[in-house]
């Protein structure tokens, strides 16, 4: 089953880093990136008021082939960028290891990437690949995406988010409780029971459809 990773890396670790190096206080998001026979081309987006400055100085850049608009906004330009990813080991050790790039963000003092793995241990492969390569990354954050029929609410049904949302917002699962499940039915229009019932299914179902969702994956895979 395919994990998803947050993962920070300081701008020098990478080719893609150094190029698009910005001061403190910019941000540069990139969009997407477009597999291109041996190339990839990455969609840049910069916000103004510092779009010259930072064109100017991916251009200028020895490993830049170009540096295009693509759109432009009142408040931002998007870019494409060709360059050679063959020198950014970053990318490379992404691609060689099944990888998807979901999202990515730079600032002057680290990059966050946000990337698909197909499996746990392709992720391991990728940080003792970037170990081996002196690339200088934190795991920020791992997690299972959803199943891809369980809609927005990881499977909640209406009345469930809505028990759930009202439950935490009101403290009932702080420490000392602030709200009694007879408050909420109160509140919810139902029973004392029916709000017991609603949170303790509206939790199973949020356990199975996120932080369960592999370990139920392989007991069905088991099974068959």
């Amino acid at each position: 089953m395919s994990v998803i990773a947050d993962i920070d890396f300081s701008p020098e670790s990478f080719e893609l880093g150094r190029i698009l190096r910005v001061e403190d206080g910019v941000v540069v998001e990139v969009e997407s990136m477009v597999p291109l026979g041996e190339s990839i081309i990455p969609y840049i987006w910069i916000y103004e008021p510092h779009r010259d400055g930072f064109e100017a100085a991916v251009k200028n850049h020895p490993s830049v082939e170009s540096f295009e608009v693509q759109e432009v906004h009142d408040d931002r330009t998007l870019y494409a960028l060709e360059w050679r990813a063959s020198r950014d080991l970053v990318i490379k050790g992404i691609r060689e290891g099944g990888a998807q790039l979901l999202e990515a963000t730079g600032t002057g003092h680290n990059w966050r990437f946000e990337l698909r793995f197909p499996s746990h241990d392709a992720l391991s492969d990728f940080q003792d690949y970037c170990l081996s390569a002196d690339i200088e990354m934190e795991v920020i954050r791992i997690y299972n995406p959803t199943k891809p029929d369980t809609g927005p609410w990881y499977g909640l049904s209406v009345p469930q988010r809505e028990a759930l949302m009202l439950a935490f917002r009101e403290g009932y699962f702080d420490i000392p409780r602030q709200i009694s499940t007879k408050e909420l039915g109160n509140r919810l229009g139902i029973s004392d029971q029916a709000v017991t019932e609603r949170l303790r299914r509206g939790t199973s179902t949020l356990l199975a459809h996120s932080v369960m969702i592999e370990e139920l994956q392989q007991a069905a895979e088991s099974d068959e």
